[in-house]
């Protein structure tokens, strides 16, 4: 009785874990297109975004629209975002190609630098990012997922952490124009 009790709970313990599970970049190997950082994010762009809170709650919409553009193994894109409040603002990536699946990023309001790896159709990025949220900055760990759906579009998911705790995330489209 005690061995079936202790397989039972072992099989059970393994089900818990499993489904904890994250995604890896190994998980996206095969798929397909590939994305390239410096074909896809280069030349103009729009994107459509929402933010919600850690419960799920949409905070805020957005639109950016973007300006890209690689010279060699750098990038500049230039995002020029309108939230439905009426706010402005401007995040001007400066982006560094280092291999073929390896880029680092900086921008104004990026702490340090950021990193990103792609793998297939996926890239994942991480960062810590300064936002102002009424009359403070706080600082805050980015897990940034996108997903190319096909040439001209891209699904961009991200979760926002503090000390580890979910509290916020961006989901958002963005599609080429040229």
């Amino acid at each position: 009785m005690k061995l079936i009790l202790v397989s039972l709970l072992t099989c059970l313990l393994t089900l818990v874990l499993s489904a904890c599970s994250t995604a890896t970049l190994d998980d996206y190997e095969l798929t397909t297109p590939e994305l390239h950082l410096d074909q896809f994010f280069n030349g103009k762009l729009v994107a459509y975004g929402v933010v919600f809170d850690r419960s799920g709650k949409m905070l805020r919409r957005f639109k950016a629209d973007i300006d890209a553009h690689w010279e060699g193994k750098s990038g500049t894109i230039n995002e020029q975002f309108v939230f439905d409040d009426g706010e402005r603002s401007t995040r001007i990536w400066q982006l560094t190609k280092q291999g073929d699946n390896q880029y680092v990023g900086e921008a104004a309001d990026v702490v340090g630098i950021a990193q990103g790896e792609t793998s297939g159709s996926a890239l994942f990025w991480r960062y810590d990012l300064d936002i102002e949220v009424d009359g403070e900055t706080y600082q805050v760990t980015l897990d940034d997922w996108m997903y190319l759906f096909d040439e001209q579009r891209l699904f961009n998911k991200t979760e926002m952490t503090k000390f580890g705790i979910k509290v916020g995330e961006v989901i958002l489209y963005i599609e080429k124009l040229n």
